[in-house]
C-alpha cells in the first residue's frame, strides 16, 4: 500500500512524513545521512579519497603535473577541477559529452576552490614565469542518491590533504626542472571548506542533505559553504523559491556544526592512514 502511494502521490507521500517533523527514511529535518570516507584508495593518483553519503558515493583522484604558469599568474601553480556524472551512477545521466548538471558542478567547485583559498596556488610554483604544479582534481561519482555537490566537497579536501608531492629543483646546468620521487611532502591546506545543501519543500519546510527523490520534489535547493573559522566561502541557489533571512540564518548555522564534524571525520581518517596497523 505504502509503495503504491509512494509511486502515485510522491509529493504528498513526503508530506505525510514531513508533517511529523520526519523524513521517509527516518531522518529528522536536520540530520544528514551517515558519511564515510576512505583516504589513498587510487595507488596511481598523487592523492585520492572516496565518499559516501548515504547512497551518494564520490572518488576524488588528484595528478599533479608540471607546466608552466600563466602570463596573468606568473608567480602561481593551478587547479583544474571536473567533476563527472556518468551514466553508471544515475539512470538521468546519458552518455557522451558533459551534461548540463555535471558542468555546473564543475564550475561550483572551481568558485569553491578560488573562493576557500583551500590551497595558496603561489605555493605550487616552483620557479616563478617558468615552472609550477597544475593539480588536475577529477571527482567521479560512482552513485548518484542526491546531494552530489557536499560528496564533491568532502572527496576533494580529503584527496588534498592525502596528496603528496615529489621535489622539484631546477637544474643549474640544462635550467630544466628535476623531479626527485624518493623525497614527497605534503601540501599545505589553508583552509577546510565543507559544503551543505538544503532543500525547500512546499517554499517553507527546510531539510538538510537531500536524496535523490527528495531533490525531484523540492521547490528550491541551496548549498552553503563554510571554513573553520566559521567564514562562508561560498553560497549557491540555483534559482526556485525564495527563503527568509531567518532561515538562511539557520542553514548558515547547520552548515557552520557540519563542518566541523567533517573536519573531525578527515582528520581521524589521515590519522588512522598514518599510523601502522
Amino acid at each position: 500500500m505504502a509503495a503504491g502511494f509512494k509511486t502515485a502521490e510522491p509529493l504528498e507521500y513526503h508530506r505525510s512524513f514531513l508533517k511529523e517533523h520526519c523524513r521517509s527514511d527516518g531522518r529528522e529535518l536536520t540530520e544528514f545521512r551517515a558519511t564515510t570516507l576512505n583516504i589513498g584508495s587510487i595507488s596511481t593518483a598523487d592523492g585520492s579519497a572516496l565518499v559516501k553519503l548515504g547512497n551518494t558515493t564520490v572518488i576524488c583522484g588528484i595528478k599533479a603535473e608540471l607546466s608552466n604558469p600563466t602570463v596573468e599568474a606568473p608567480g602561481k601553480g593551478y587547479m583544474v577541477p571536473n567533476v563527472d556524472l556518468p551514466p553508471l551512477c544515475s539512470s538521468r545521466f546519458r552518455p557522451g559529452p558533459p551534461g548540463e548538471q555535471a558542468q555546473a558542478a564543475s564550475q561550483f567547485i572551481a568558485d569553491v576552490i578560488e573562493s576557500s583559498e583551500i590551497i595558496k596556488t603561489e605555493d605550487l610554483c616552483i620557479e616563478r614565469g617558468k615552472v609550477c604544479w597544475v593539480l588536475y582534481c577529477d571527482l567521479m561519482c560512482l552513485d548518484h542518491d542526491g546531494n552530489v555537490l557536499d560528496a564533491c566537497i568532502i572527496a576533494l579536501l580529503a584527496a588534498l590533504k592525502n596528496a603528496q608531492l615529489p621535489e622539484v629543483t631546477i637544474s643549474p646546468d640544462t635550467c630544466l626542472p628535476e623531479v626527485n620521487f624518493d623525497k614527497k611532502h605534503e601540501m599545505q591546506i589553508h583552509r577546510h571548506p565543507v559544503g551543505s545543501s538544503f532543500g525547500v519543500f512546499d517554499k517553507s519546510i527546510v531539510i538538510v542533505d537531500p536524496t535523490a527523490e527528495e531533490e525531484s520534489l523540492l521547490t528550491a535547493q541551496l548549498t552553503v559553504v563554510t571554513d573553520e573559522e566559521e567564514r562562508l566561502c561560498s553560497m549557491h541557489k540555483p534559482g526556485g523559491s525564495s527563503l527568509s533571512g531567518e532561515k538562511l540564518q539557520e542553514c548558515i548555522n547547520r552548515a557552520v556544526v557540519r563542518q566541523r564534524e567533517i573536519q573531525k571525520l578527515i582528520d581521524k581518517v589521515l590519522q588512522s592512514v598514518k599510523t601502522p596497523q
